[in-house]
């Protein structure tokens, strides 16, 4: 990998070369595989686009037909995870049952070899949806559920397991977002994916490192921090109040801005006008005109715009989906996208093993212990 200049948080350097997403390129915008994203939200299911970031193309109907079932297959649990998975208290974080059901799953079917590349990529992609939905349910109502449901898409089996509605709004509304989330060139949790791939470590190691890195709450958790704000206001005009009283007090409003797009996030409006359809009817549905206020204000205010996080909230909760697993949901369709970056880092490797600047004391006397003395 090359790199310029350093910069705090890497910011504004190349690190590497891929041939994977565009984000933020003037004149191109956000693309997976050179294809536009407003066509794959528009006119593609996460499925179609899971292929085309793990395998290469997207497929055609006879090759879908084929996958889907081939997901559908693979979407059982060892009992070495479920057993694992019924161990974790209900306090556990919903991202370190993912973490952890990676784990497991690499000891019970670990990677042997290099040359298969689509097998665990696949099978994770089929098999996370179910191991969040099992712990979930078994911690909150002692249910075994069966992961194995027979659906064909990951969206209808997620809204499935979740008891949450399955019609074709709802379903094509949550295709959407796991089509937006799916992948976005080298953010952190990618980035870390790819360092973790360098050292010629396994699959499960390296999605385990992005995980890990999805975790913290300057990457992920951004729309789970919307929706609680979000929450706090039933009018309009009580969210401008508390908007503006939190900007005061010098509180940062998480769902906004974004360190690669400088104008606006190519992905937001599209889940925005999710929102707005799945609000319709929905009891709850004030938290849309809540949240387009709130977008109104910081933009007067602080002149910034939404991410994809922000209208993620209001469309997710709509979807009957817990706030808590906001970001496991995104695991599940970043799975694909991360998947990629391993292989194309495997492809053409190299350690990823930057420089760093030296800035600690100038070199200084060793002492023995005997005569080592604490600072007056």
């Amino acid at each position: 990998m090359t790199t310029t200049a350093s910069s705090g948080g890497l910011a504004g350097v190349t690190a590497g070369e891929t041939a994977i997403c565009t984000v933020g390129k003037e004149g191109i915008g956000l693309t997976y595989r050179g294809y536009e994203i407003d066509d794959l939200a528009a006119g593609a299911t996460f499925e179609e686009v899971a292929h085309l970031l793990v395998h290469g193309e997207l497929p055609t109907e006879s090759r879908l037909d084929d996958y889907l079932a081939q997901l559908a297959a693979q979407r059982g649990l060892p009992p070495e995870v479920t057993t694992v998975l019924e161990l974790l208290p209900s306090t556990t974080d919903p991202m370190d049952v993912l973490r952890t059901g990676v784990s497991v799953l690499g000891t019970v079917e670990p990677e042997t070899t290099f040359d298969d590349r689509h097998v665990i990529a696949d099978r994770l992609i089929a098999v996370l949806p179910s191991m969040l939905t099992y712990w979930w349910a078994f911690t909150t109502t002692g249910e075994r559920i069966d992961t194995d449901t027979g659906e064909g898409q990951t969206a209808r089996h997620l809204l499935t397991l979740l008891g949450a509605p399955t019609d074709d709004t709802h379903v094509r509304a949550l295709d959407a977002s796991l089509i937006l989330y799916a992948e976005h060139e080298f953010n952190a949790s990618t980035f870390a994916a790819r360092i973790c791939a360098s050292t010629l470590s396994d699959k499960y190691s390296s999605i385990i490192a992005a995980i890990g890195t999805l975790k913290g709450n300057l990457h992920g958790g951004a729309n789970e921090a919307a929706m609680g704000l979000i929450e706090r206001f039933r009018t309009p005009e009580a969210a401008e109040v508390g908007v503006m009283d939190a900007l005061g007090a010098h509180e940062k409003i998480m769902g906004f801005g974004h360190r690669v797009y400088k104008i606006s996030d190519p992905r937001s409006d599209i889940i925005k006008s999710w929102s707005a359809r799945l609000a319709d009817g929905h009891p709850d549905a004030w938290m849309h005109p809540v949240a387009e206020r709130i977008e109104a204000v910081m933009r007067r205010e602080k002149n910034l715009f939404p991410n994809l996080d922000f209208y993620s909230a209001t469309s997710y909760h709509f979807c009957g989906i817990p706030t808590s697993l906001f970001t496991p949901v995104f695991v599940l369709s970043r799975v694909t996208g991360w998947s990629a970056h391993i292989y194309e880092q495997r492809n053409n490797n190299k350690l990823i093993r930057p420089d760093a600047d030296y800035i600690g004391p100038d070199r200084r006397v060793f002492l023995p212990l005997a005569e080592r003395h604490e600072a007056a």
